[in-house]
């Protein structure tokens, strides 16, 4: 029996190619990654440690089709940059000058019998004219026209990790095609699991300021599922001057802090300073005079600005330009308007952003906080290993991560979920026809 064929571009640590091979040996087909290509270095570690490789490649955009063996399917999670709700969302109008660019070209030289795309959530809206109407962008639409007009018939849909037996909420758009069979994309069965099915334990406690402040102000269960951030406001929410972070804070100046970090997110602010709203603006001593009257108030907001939980600073005004990329928006500081005072921090200022919950879920995990991820272990708390963060996406306890943690959560936080790829390949396997010799 002829083995199938596969390629994986973009490869990372090659979560794509372990859900892909283990879907079709559970249907009795053997595998064989003809070509493998990844640019990280610390990716290639991990790669070079996991797996057998019998053509390893770099850029993909510098390997010419003729080098390219063929192949039955192409697994690509192409870089999600230009779709991203972090990224500048440009997109594309056509696909030349991207790195899906790459894949169309491929595919349409070798013609594979199918393949498994993925990337973020945010494709599926990406330049959409009507973002609450549309279903779809224009970004997606245009990728769906290409693999169609190449002879593919073509399904894409979102899924959550946390619906295939992962304890982490993160939504993923998978597009699938083949030349002769249209694959879906529902009617998977639903499995889910707790974070504590995945923790390590009795693991020794970080040694911390910051950790010891968070006992010091809250239990250990009432920190499950505690975000640590000054920028958003909620009962989940622990800000610094809970803690004390910065210095001494009257209960007064408590009262203040909370009262301005709800009031500065108001709309009418926005029209009477004379700016386009926006989430957080800075507020005269006048405007919170009218939600917090106090003799005091001014050496009271001076006080918090010397200690660092709030800062004094003009307003910021949108700003659209003209560029060779389309049209451009920002935030820029308006010193013509009066200054105010602002919240300081935000989502990534402390060392612990979250305390995990052992009976919830993860959230999204991105590579900007992985490493700042907490989980209670006895009667303390610890970062999160790297064992467990390969279980968060369905990593076999044989996959190893030869390189530092800060490498190893950057990789894990852009990597993708083996259960739900194994899910979406089986559906694949399942109508391929394998060839005899």
């Amino acid at each position: 029996m002829k083995e199938v064929r596969f390629i994986d571009l973009f490869a990372g640590i090659g979560g794509l190619r372990l859900g892909f091979e283990e879907a079709f040996k559970n249907e009795g087909l053997g595998t064989n990654c003809v070509m493998t290509s990844e640019i990280k270095p610390h990716a290639l570690k991990v790669l070079h440690q996991n797996f057998e490789h019998s053509y390893l490649v770099g850029d993909i955009s510098k390997v010419k089709n003729s080098d390219i063996p063929d192949f039955d399917f192409l697994l690509g999670g192409f870089p999600c940059q230009p779709f991203s709700a972090s990224g500048k969302r440009f997109g594309f109008v056509d696909t030349r000058g991207t790195l899906f660019f790459e894949i169309e070209r491929i595919i349409a030289d070798k013609k594979p019998f199918g393949f498994i795309l993925e990337n973020v959530e945010g494709l599926v809206k990406h330049d959409a004219l009507d973002k609450r109407n549309d279903k779809v962008g224009q970004t997606l639409q245009t990728i769906i026209d290409k693999l169609s007009a190449l002879g593919y018939i073509v399904t894409w849909k979102v899924l959550d990790a946390a619906d295939f037996g992962l304890p982490q909420a993160r939504k993923r758009v998978f597009i699938v095609g083949t030349l002769d069979s249209r694959i879906s994309l529902d009617g998977f069965e639903l499995k889910r699991k707790k974070i504590k099915s995945i923790l390590q334990k009795d693991l020794p406690p970080m040694e911390s300021r910051f950790a010891d402040l968070l006992l010091k102000h809250f239990s250990i269960k009432d920190l499950y599922g505690k975000s640590i951030k000054d920028k958003r406001g909620g009962d989940d929410n622990i800000h610094s001057w809970d803690l004390e972070l910065k210095g001494s804070v009257s209960k007064e100046q408590h009262e203040l802090l909370n009262k301005l970090f709800k009031a500065r997110r108001s709309k009418k602010w926005a029209e009477e300073i004379g700016i386009e709203w926006m989430d957080g603006m800075p507020l005269t001593l006048k405007q919170i005079a009218t939600f917090h009257a106090s003799p005091s108030l001014k050496e009271m907001l001076d006080d918090l600005v010397k200690k660092g939980y709030l800062k004094f600073e003009h307003p910021k005004s949108l700003v659209k330009e003209l560029t060779l990329l389309g049209n451009k928006t920002y935030r820029q500081e308006n010193k013509s308007l009066q200054p105010g005072y602002n919240i300081v921090s935000g989502k990534l200022s402390f060392e612990i952003n979250k305390v995990l919950d052992p009976d919830g879920i993860a959230p999204t995990l991105v590579a900007t906080d992985m490493a700042r991820l907490v989980v209670p272990d006895g009667n303390g708390l610890r970062r999160m290993t790297l064992r467990e963060g390969l279980r968060l996406f369905g990593y076999p306890e044989w996959f190893e991560l030869p390189v530092t943690a800060n490498e190893g959560f950057d990789l894990l936080g852009n990597t993708v979920a083996v259960s739900v790829v194994k899910s979406v390949a089986e559906r694949l396997a399942a109508v391929y026809e394998p060839v005899f010799s």
